[in-house]
């Protein structure tokens, strides 16, 4: 199950995630995300379990610019291999 908490610091909103985030359940974390000011950190400390569309939606994220901090070790290490995959089978990348 997923739990969301949202806390306001200064100009900073941060959602603390936590237990298990699945594809079905990515639709509640977006709409949480639109609720209010945007966040800009996305606390992972308590995730317990992801997916590969979990990975791909964290990675998403990043790339617009939120940040993703208390990211367990397993979630960071997918990421770098999902980002390092993608880089390799996209073509018209110029890495």
């Amino acid at each position: 199950m997923l739990k969301i908490e949202r806390h306001c610091e200064e100009c900073v909103t941060r959602l603390r995630l936590s237990g298990r985030i699945q594809l079905n359940q990515i639709h509640y974390l977006k709409s949480a995300m639109r609720d209010g000011p945007p966040p800009k950190i996305l606390d992972l400390s308590e995730v317990t379990l992801v997916d590969l569309k979990v990975i791909r939606f964290l990675i998403h994220c990043e790339d617009e610019g939120i940040e993703l901090v208390q990211c367990p070790l397993y979630v960071r290490e997918w990421i770098l291999r999902e980002r390092e995959e993608s880089a390799q089978s996209d073509p018209c990348r110029d890495d």
